[in-house]
């Protein structure tokens, strides 16, 4: 039997770094502009979502 990892935590996008716990990859943007078109790129190029969590606080999910 093989076991595999389906739900996990690729990264967090953030205009507030101090929000996000250490261990997690994180994408620091300067404005909600820069938040959203980060989210946009991380979402195709590691085939995942994003959710947000609350504002200005971004994880990018793979289901």
């Amino acid at each position: 039997m093989s076991t595999t990892i389906q739900k996990f935590i690729l990264a967090a996008v953030t205009t507030s770094p101090e929000r996000v716990p250490s261990g997690t990859a994180v994408f620091h943007c300067k404005s909600d502009s820069e938040l959203q078109k980060i989210c946009a790129n991380l979402e195709a190029i590691l085939d995942g979502i994003a959710h947000e969590l609350d504002e200005g606080l971004f994880i990018i999910v793979k289901h």
